[in-house]
C-alpha cells in the first residue's frame, strides 16, 4: 500500500506511508482480563507481517486488549509512542523493561514520515484519542475513550478534512462490569440484555463529531472462561453493527478494512471468525474453593483504604473467597451503603498486587453485589473511577494526589474540562434521569422513545 491504513483485530489501526509506520494498541496474541477475553477473529499473516514492520507502536491506555504484554514483547525493537498521562505508570513500567518509550505532547501534530502525522489526546479517564492525518485523510481513533471535554476540539479538526474515518468502541455495551447479582444472588441482566439497536447509537455518534465514514472498532472480542462464558451472549457480531443505522451524511464501513488514500479505494478485510473453546478457570490460576490467607486479608485492607474517596461514598466492601466472607468497613457512623465482591483468590489477588482492579471487573466472572442506596449507576461514579482510573493507573489515591491530578488536565484544557465538568455534575444526572422514566413508560423499543433519542441528539448537534 502507498498512503492508507487497515484496522483488524480488536483495537488495531495499521498506518501506511510506502511502508508500515504505525501500529495502535496491538494484542497480537493470549488473552486478556486473566484470560476471560479472546479473540473473535483471526490476524490475517498479511497484517501480522505488516505490523512486525512497523516502526513506531501508540498505546491508548493499560486495558490488556489494547496493552498486551504478550503481544509488546513480539515489538521490543519499535519505538513506543504513549500518551501523556498523568502518574506516567505505563511509560515508568516499559522503560523498566527496556522498551524505547516517548511521550506524544498532549495536542500537539508531530510527523511519524512524510506524509503521517499524529495528534495524542488523553484524558483524566485515563483513556486517549488519536487523531491521524494521511496526507490529508483524517483517521479518528477514539479506541475507548468517551468524551471527557475534548470532542469540540476534536470535531473542530474534523470539519477541516474533506475525508474523515470515525473508529470507536460501540457494541451493545459488555466491555465494562456487567456481572451484578442480587441480594439472594440472582444474576441482573446487564443493560446489554435490551440488544438495542447498535447502528442507531453509532449514526447518531458519527454525526455529532461529523466525520464522513464509521468504522466498528475496539468491541472484537468473545468470552472463553467457562464462569464468564454466559457474558459472550451480550457481546457485539459484525452483523449486529448495521442494525438501525441510518444518516444522511455518514456511512457506515465494515469493521475490518483496507483504505487506500490516494485511489480513495475501501476494501474490507475478511478475517476468519474463531471459535470460542471454553476454559476451565483452573487454566488461568483460579479454584473458586481457595480461600484468603491472613496476608491477603491485610493487602486487600490496605489497598481499598488508601482511596480516601472510599470512606465518604461507601461504607462496607465484603470480599466473598472460598465460601468466606471478609469485611472492610469502611463508614464510621453509618452502614447502610456497601458492595459485596465473589471472586476467585487468584486473580483478586494478582488484581490487587499489581494494580488493575480494573481487569478483574471487566472479566466479568467476579460477580458484584450493591447493597442499600448504592444507587442506579452501579459501582460509578464513586468506586470504579477512584480506584481503577485516579487510584491504579493515576496513581492519585489521598485527597491530595486527587486535587493534583484534576489540576492537571484542567490546565490542559481549562474550558473543555469545566464544559465536561458541568455536564457530569449537572446536565447528565438529568438527562439520564429522564432518559430512565422515559424508557420505563415508553419502553426501550417503543418508536416514540427512538424519536426523542433522536430529537435529544439533533439538538446536541445543533447546539455542538
Amino acid at each position: 500500500m502507498d498512503l492508507g491504513f487497515e484496522t483488524i483485530g480488536n483495537a488495531t489501526l495499521i498506518c501506511h506511508d510506502q511502508r508500515p509506520i504505525l501500529v495502535t494498541d496491538p494484542w497480537l496474541t493470549g488473552s486478556a482480563y486473566f484470560g476471560s477475553w479472546t479473540f473473535s477473529h483471526d490476524i490475517p499473516e498479511e497484517q501480522r507481517h505488516a505490523i512486525s514492520r512497523c516502526e513506531y507502536v501508540w498505546l491508548s491506555h493499560g486495558h490488556p486488549d489494547h496493552l498486551s504484554a504478550e503481544s509488546l514483547a513480539q515489538l521490543r525493537s519499535k519505538k513506543v509512542l504513549l500518551p501523556n498521562h498523568f502518574g506516567g505508570r505505563i511509560y515508568e513500567e516499559l522503560r523498566a523493561q527496556g522498551y524505547d518509550v516517548h511521550i506524544v505532547v498532549d495536542r500537539e501534530w508531530i510527523e511519524l514520515s512524510p506524509r503521517i502525522r499524529v495528534l495524542c489526546i488523553p484524558d483524566y479517564n485515563q483513556d486517549a484519542v488519536l487523531l491521524v492525518d494521511l496526507g490529508g485523510t483524517l483517521v479518528v481513533n477514539l479506541n475507548d475513550a468517551s468524551d471527557h471535554g475534548w470532542s469540540g476540539f476534536v470535531r473542530r479538526i474534523i470539519r477541516t478534512y474533506p475525508k474523515s474515518f470515525l473508529l470507536a468502541l460501540s457494541g451493545y455495551g459488555d466491555a465494562d462490569m456487567i456481572h451484578y447479582k442480587t441480594e439472594d444472588g440472582a444474576r441482573i441482566p446487564p443493560p446489554a440484555a435490551l440488544k438495542s439497536p447498535v447502528g442507531q447509537s453509532i449514526a447518531r455518534q458519527v454525526e455529532y463529531f461529523g466525520a464522513r465514514w464509521f468504522v466498528p472498532f475496539s468491541s472484537m472480542h468473545r468470552y472463553q472462561r467457562t464462569d464468564s462464558l454466559w457474558a459472550d451472549a451480550y457481546t457485539t457480531r459484525l452483523d449486529d453493527y448495521p442494525k438501525g443505522f441510518a444518516s444522511k451524511t455518514a456511512e457506515l464501513t465494515p469493521a475490518f478494512i483496507r483504505y487506500e488514500c490516494d485511489r480513495d479505494r475501501l476494501t474490507e478485510i475478511r478475517p476468519a471468525e474463531l471459535p470460542v473453546i471454553p476454559k476451565d478457570p483452573k487454566e488461568f490460576g483460579d479454584d473458586w474453593s481457595e480461600p484468603l490467607e491472613a496476608e491477603d486479608v491485610r493487602r486487600l485492607e490496605q489497598y481499598f483504604r488508601a482511596v480516601e474517596h472510599l470512606e465518604r461514598s461507601i461504607d462496607f466492601i465484603t470480599f466473598r473467597v472460598g465460601g468466606r466472607e471478609h469485611r472492610i468497613e469502611l463508614g464510621r457512623r453509618r452502614f447502610r451503603r456497601g458492595i459485596t465482591f465473589e471472586a476467585p483468590r487468584h486473580s483478586l489477588m494478582t488484581a490487587v498486587r499489581y494494580e488493575i482492579f480494573d481487569d478483574l471487573l471487566i472479566g466479568n466472572f467476579m460477580s458484584t453485589t450493591l447493597h442499600g442506596d448504592a444507587g442506579p449507576d452501579g459501582l460509578y461514579p464513586d468506586f470504579t473511577p477512584w480506584v481503577a482510573k485516579y487510584g491504579d493507573n493515576g496513581r492519585a489515591r489521598s485527597r491530595n494526589e486527587v486535587n493534583a491530578y484534576f489540576r492537571a488536565y484542567r490546565r490542559r484544557d481549562p474550558l473543555g474540562f469545566l464544559r465536561h465538568r458541568l455536564d457530569v455534575g449537572c446536565v447528565r444526572p438529568l438527562q439520564e434521569s429522564a432518559s430512565r422514566a422515559l424508557r420505563e413508560r415508553l419502553g426501550p423499543g417503543s418508536k416514540l422513545f427512538r424519536a426523542t433519542k433522536e430529537l435529544y441528539w439533533s439538538t446536541r448537534r445543533a447546539l455542538g
